[in-house]
């Protein structure tokens, strides 16, 4: 067996070496070439934080101010000057007022005395130490201390997180909860972010029936228009959905050049083969498209389309279920999150030790549907695959956990190798 690496984002299989003519093209050299075709967006528009949510930023943010803005007190206790605990202790100090987050606090502290301090109060003047209220003794109008604080102890000092002038969420992150917190404390009310991307699909072929209606002999339930629209419902998104086109070359055409004109994003199911219902590579060159990549490497998903048709990208997926989410999980999102400007969509991979033996033949990357098992005394995920032939199998799709990467070059796999999990994200 050849063992798996670490490999670069975002690249998957390590095979990128551009293929001889009328081989397949490699999954690396197939997402490369689909990278650079997707130019991000230009529009901009506006949006107050609280509605740009799942939104990707179109230009960094600076913090306009130091956060904090001002010394505040880490905790309850008292705001003390070092100097006034003269000798070695105990220390009794009376209380000369009392300060809470809100209130201005610009009064200096009064010397010999403590001041009492809620968390996020301010400071005053002159104090250099805040001592948790744990740490004292009530005596009458006084508190007792035993022990000398640090200095500065328990101050959150103006700007310690961040400076003026830092940038603290850079252009092309999603703005997600983390993000529009930060932004939040920074006082960062308002945002540049890319319009959201034009994402055109529908299906092909001629047996697909609408679930819920009654199949005729030879027709099947269409599960690709729907794996789409869930995976096209996001905040930077506007998916177009144009529903199934039979199998019809002029239909075909009608239904991808009205897509193309709308959309930055093409995406078909179905018909990118080579059989003679397979129009779909014949229909997008009639319509004065270029196809870029045709067959790639992997498996499941030989038949994949990269190309343009006028100012849009396509992206022909197959039309078996597991095989259109399996390229459209690998290959697809990644091209959609480059033409939204999305600069930290990459998948996250996990390191797993695989659960089972397998032989396979070399030669095409291999994306297996796999659950996640227990962890091991290195504190690595047990993964376990149900069955070597899965390009068919939705159900099993359904039950994983994620994408089980088998680099093109393997040909054995053995209990405990190490592999590579692209793990699953579903609300």
């Amino acid at each position: 067996m050849t063992s798996s690496s670490a490999l670069p984002d975002p690249f998957y299989c390590g095979c990128e070496t551009e293929p001889e003519p009328g081989k397949l093209v490699s999954v690396d050299v197939a997402l490369r070439q689909g990278l650079a075709l997707a130019e991000p967006v230009a529009g901009v528009e506006r949006l107050p934080l609280d509605q740009a949510h799942g939104r990707v930023l179109a230009e960094a943010v600076r913090a306009q101010s130091p956060l904090p803005l001002f010394d505040n007190s880490a905790m309850d206790g008292y705001a003390i000057r070092l100097a006034d605990l003269v000798g070695t202790g105990p220390w009794r100090l009376p209380v000369s007022g009392r300060v809470a987050a809100g209130d201005a606090g610009s009064e200096p502290l009064p010397a010999g005395t403590a001041l009492r301090i809620f968390t996020g109060a301010p400071v005053p003047p002159g104090c250099d130490a805040v001592v948790m209220q744990e740490a004292t003794r009530p005596e009458g109008n006084m508190i007792r201390l035993d022990r000398r604080p640090a200095p500065g102890e328990s101050i959150r000092h103006a700007g310690e997180d961040l400076a003026a002038g830092t940038e603290i969420v850079p252009a092309g992150r999603c703005i997600g909860p983390r993000a529009a917190a930060l932004l939040a404390s920074a006082g960062c009310g308002e945002v540049a972010v890319r319009r959201r991307i034009r994402v055109a699909f529908f299906s092909t072929g001629s047996e697909l029936c609408a679930p819920g209606t009654p199949l005729a002999p030879g027709q099947i339930w269409n599960s690709n228009r729907y794996h789409l629209q869930g995976s096209l419902d996001l905040p930077w998104v506007e998916a177009i959905d144009m529903g199934a086109i039979p199998d019809q070359p002029d239909r075909l055409r009608e239904a991808l050049e009205q897509a193309s004109r709308k959309a930055d994003l093409v995406v078909t199911t179905g018909g990118i083969s080579v059989g003679d219902e397979d129009h779909m590579p014949a229909v997008l060159r009639a319509a004065g498209g270029v196809i870029h990549v045709m067959k790639v490497a992997m498996k499941p998903g030989k038949p994949l389309i990269i190309g343009r048709i006028g100012a849009a990208l396509y992206l022909g997926l197959p039309g078996n279920p597991v095989s259109a989410f399996v390229t459209w999980h690998v290959i697809g999102a990644r091209i959609a999150e480059a033409l939204a400007g999305l600069t930290d969509g990459a998948p996250r991979r996990i390191i797993v030790r695989a659960g089972f033996d397998r032989v396979r033949s070399p030669g095409r990357c291999e994306f297996l549907p796999a659950r996640l098992g227990s962890y091991d005394g290195h504190g690595t995920r047990a993964v376990e695959i149900a069955t070597s032939e899965v390009s068919h199998r939705v159900a099993l799709l359904a039950q994983a956990d994620g994408l089980l990467l088998i680099p093109s070059e393997t040909d054995r796999i053995q209990r405990g190798d190490m592999l590579e999990f692209l793990p699953f994200h579903e609300g």
